[in-house]
Formats: structure tokens, C-alpha cells, sequence
């Protein structure tokens, strides 16, 4: 609908890095609610960490509620944590693949915060690999912002980061790393 509606795209690179995966951990770059959309589309069946409060919002959030997010409350980080490696473990194990957004928010074009351990912790206690994603969606649909603007969105899918032996601040390191380089290369501004 947004091409139909609003000229916009997008384009996928590196869909080869996913293809015979069972499951993985995902961390990726959040500037919109564009991928947030269409990341359910483009990887393999999936759930999605997030904070508990956006369950709360009439229909969206109960429809939200119906894919079976892990919904932690940011304000209580240990029960956070330990309710991210339980549910997404299990989830893992059963073939659905865990999402992230390491930033913990969107955030703008351009802009960097540091990257939360949660994803690359899960990673190194279920032995699950890391899939890095990069995007520029922001450029075309900015957060807060009603409008959206015509153009194709990039979605870099980086190799995936073995796990298994490694700790958890080194799988993110890794992964920040990749996904800092690749906004670099796909960033059109």
C-alpha cells in the first residue's frame, strides 16, 4: 500500500545470510515504525521483543498481543532480562525467531545510542546465531512524523554471528559494528 499510496519501496540485500536457518536472534536497527511492519514480512516466522506499555493501546495493541511478543517492562531491568532468555529461548527452540531492536527505541537518521546487551545475552545462553539488519527507513518514514516520502528503503541482512563459545559483549560488539558500517553504506544522507 505505501508504494500505491506514497511511491515508496524497498529493496533487500543479503536474504542469502537466512535461507536454512532453523531460528536466530535478530538485532536490528529501529528508526520507524516501517520495520516494525516489515520485518514480519520479510524474515522467517518471527516474535519480537517490546516494551509491555505498547500492548496497552486500544486494537493496535491488542492485535500486537495476538503475535505472541515477549513484552518486558523497561522499568525493572533484571526481570526484563530474565524474561527475554526464558520466553525467547523456548521461542528459539521452537522455531521462531527472535527480533530485537538493540537501540531500544527509534532513533533518527543519522543518530546512534548505545546497543543493549538483551539480544546478544540470548544469543550467547540458547547458542542461537545473530542476524544484524540494517535500514534507513527513517529517511523515508520518520518517526513521530505523520508524512512519508517517496523513495525505496534498504534493508542490509548481514552473515550471520555464530554464538556458540563466545560472550555476550563480543557478539555485540560484532553485530554493532556490522550494522554501523552498513548505515554507512545504504544511508542517503
Amino acid at each position: 500500500m505505501t508504494k500505491f499510496f506514497c511511491g515508496l519501496g524497498y529493496e533487500v540485500e543479503g536474504l542469502e545470510h537466512i535461507k536454512g536457518l532453523d531460528a536466530a536472534v535478530v538485532l536490528s536497527k529501529h528508526q520507524s515504525a516501517w520495520e516494525t511492519l516489515a520485518l514480519r514480512h520479510i524474515l522467517p516466522p518471527q516474535t519480537t521483543l517490546l516494551k509491555r506499555s505498547l500492548l496497552w493501546m486500544p486494537l493496535w495493541g491488542w492485535a500486537l498481543a495476538t503475535l505472541r511478543p515477549i513484552a518486558i517492562d523497561r522499568e525493572n531491568q533484571r526481570a526484563a532480562m530474565r524474561k527475554l532468555l526464558d520466553q525467547g529461548t523456548a521461542c528459539l527452540q521452537e522455531g521462531l525467531w527472535v527480533v530485537t531492536f538493540p537501540e531500544g527505541t527509534r532513533t533518527a537518521p543519522g543518530e546512534e545510542k548505545k546497543f543493549g546487551a538483551g539480544g546478544a545475552m540470548l544469543a550467547q545462553k540458547s547458542g542461537y546465531p545473530v542476524i544484524p539488519i540494517a535500514l534507513n527507513a527513517g529517511e523515508y518514514w520518520p518517526r513521530y512524523s505523520f508524512l512519508k516520502y517517496p523513495g525505496t528503503i534498504k534493508v542490509k541482512i548481514g552473515p550471520p554471528i555464530e554464538s556458540r563459545g563466545r560472550k555476550a559483549a563480543d557478539i555485540n560488539a560484532e553485530a554493532e559494528a556490522w550494522i554501523r558500517q552498513a548505515m554507512q553504506d545504504i544511508s542517503t544522507r
